[in-house]
């Protein structure tokens, strides 16, 4: 695969991992709390898919056989990240939506 391909995985699977996390806590303001942690698992499979890729670059690099770092990469690299922090995030508001219907007796 080369490294086009291989951004656009890391970008594909990140961008995937960020709309379940944004599902999630949609679901969550609707008391759907079940429904929001099925989406957070499907998050959490998308980043174990784009750690794997990016482990794969790591040691490719190490090893020296890997390519050039590209625009395209470090962008890739920046949905990755904007993705795990989104997943925190997600967590978080399941959290707080779930205490908030809890304190206004509608759960």
């Amino acid at each position: 695969m080369d490294s086009m391909e291989v951004a656009m995985g890391l970008i594909a699977q990140a961008g995937d991992a960020r709309s379940s996390c944004m599902e999630a806590i949609g679901l969550a303001k609707e008391g759907k709390f079940d429904d929001a942690r099925a989406a957070l698992e499907r998050a959490d499979d998308g980043m174990v898919a784009a750690h794997e890729i990016q482990t794969d670059l790591i040691r490719e690099e190490m090893s020296g056989s890997g390519a050039p770092v590209s625009l395209l990469m470090v962008h890739a690299q920046d949905h990755l990240n904007l993705a795990l922090v989104m997943r925190d995030v997600a967590d978080e508001f399941l959290q707080v939506h779930q205490k908030l219907i809890e304190l206004e007796g509608k759960g």
